[in-house]
């Protein structure tokens, strides 16, 4: 019983895990093209901040984004291949700033939630009465 208590607490954490992970990725592929990219640099460049992410989700990710006008593409030929480049949009650069206004006011937010907690400050949650 303690096997299968063990197995669905990491089938809830790695639901919730990649959860985070997906609003956090959109973040990272927009703040990183900031500078223009193709799509193996973008993902190294991701690896290498820790931000680890697999083709089959950075493409897509990639269209989607275009597709909402928040990234420009064009291809070029590089090394006598043609590789698609990304860079932000300006509609891009002002959903990025915006979400970095959310981004740090939840981590505000959540960093004053954490300290309340370590210090034994927060309140009893209200009995419904």
């Amino acid at each position: 019983m303690a096997n299968s208590s063990r197995n669905d607490t990491r089938a809830i954490f790695e639901n919730l895990r990649l959860e985070l992970r997906r609003g956090s990725l959109i973040l990272a592929v927009l703040a990183a093209l900031r500078t223009e990219q193709y799509g193996y640099t973008l993902r190294k460049v991701l690896a290498d901040h820790g931000m680890v992410i697999d083709e089959g989700t950075l493409y897509p990710l990639l269209r989607r984004l275009e597709s909402q006008g928040l990234l420009r593409s064009q291809w070029r030929e590089e090394d006598k291949r043609n590789k698609r480049f990304y860079r932000l949009s300006a509609d891009g650069e002002e959903i990025l700033q915006r979400l970095l206004g959310e981004w740090r006011g939840i981590g505000s937010s959540l960093n004053e939630i954490l300290k309340e907690g370590r210090h034994g400050t927060s309140r009893p949650l209200s009995s419904g009465r």
